[in-house]
């Protein structure tokens, strides 16, 4: 199987989950009560997608993220419509990445049949190389298991700053994350490489510069990888952020869309459950929201 992916990709991400229960007042283990709530908040969003498909967002390159605990349903109904299927096979909220259903993961695969099985990780190149070793042989066993039943590997990386690091840029994590975490992802895509892992899609942090782009692309297409993407995700920065992590990325070869969440259902789904917007109010703001990071997307790559 070619490792990659042809094609544009705008993802609305919502496959959150103890953060979400979080947004409600939930702990985690949600009453039936809190458990339909929560479930009719993502269905909120999925309207929103729809929404959005109906003023003219691009149907080939539109998916969706979501997880089967609070979305099952959701990912049922994309996958019926034709929308493309991303969902995560990792355990929410870990620092060491290990698989939600253990080794039932690719049970819970084939019972959705989603297009892209996604992972979320940190990887810092100073993490204790156990830690990195065992990630590693984890991820490796996703991506070796999903190539060989002809299925796509989309990997979100995060690069958290360790003290030291962060000590670097005086504690600004605004400046961590523009002159020192792009250095910290080459190293850290590199590594992974090296421990076998072999993503079809690379879901990165936005880089603040255009070179910085360029270089990650040569990563992660480098050695015959030459059908690897990268897509943008927003990390529920404001938009004025991620516009310009959209603009950056967007011109350069191997960058091919986002996936996004926060930033575009986070304020309404929480003015929805407080009651500042009805149900149509609140799909009407996140297709727009949707829409719009589209347009930022598309106008920059032209």
């Amino acid at each position: 199987m070619t490792v990659g992916y042809q094609g544009r990709l705008y993802i609305l991400a919502f496959d959150h989950r103890g953060s979400f229960k979080k947004m409600f007042g939930v702990g985690s283990d949600a009453s039936p009560d809190e458990k339909k709530l929560l479930e009719s908040a993502k269905q909120l969003v999925w309207s929103g997608v729809q929404r959005a498909l109906e003023e003219g967002a691009p149907e080939d390159s539109v998916g969706v993220l979501v997880d089967e605990e609070m979305g099952a349903q959701v990912a049922r109904e994309a996958k019926d419509s034709g929308v493309k299927l991303a969902m995560p096979v990792e355990a929410s909220g870990q620092d060491v990445f290990d698989f939600e259903y253990g080794d039932d993961f690719g049970s819970h695969i084939e019972a959705f049949d989603p297009d892209f099985s996604k992972v979320l990780v940190r990887w810092n190149p100073a993490d204790d190389k156990s830690v990195k070793r065992t990630q590693g042989e984890r991820l490796s066993k996703l991506g070796n298991w999903l190539h060989e039943n002809g299925r796509k590997f989309l990997f979100e990386l995060l690069v958290p700053a360790t003290e030291g690091q962060l000590g670097l840029v005086g504690g600004d994590g605004a400046a961590y994350d523009s002159e020192v975490r792009p250095y910290l992802t080459l190293q850290a895509i590199e590594e992974i490489q090296q421990a076998g892992v072999e993503p079809d899609i690379w879901k990165i942090e936005g880089l603040d510069r255009a070179e910085s782009c360029r270089l990650l692309s040569n990563l992660i297409r480098r050695d015959g990888r030459h059908e690897v993407i990268a897509v943008v995700l927003g990390r529920g920065a404001d938009d004025a952020k991620v516009d310009h992590w959209l603009q950056t990325g967007a011109p350069v070869d191997g960058y091919s869309g986002f996936a996004i969440g926060r930033s575009i259902w986070a304020n309404e789904v929480r003015a929805w459950n407080e009651g500042d917007f009805n149900a149509d109010e609140a799909v009407a703001s996140i297709a727009a929201n949707f829409g719009r990071f589209i347009d930022v997307y598309e106008s920059a790559s032209a």
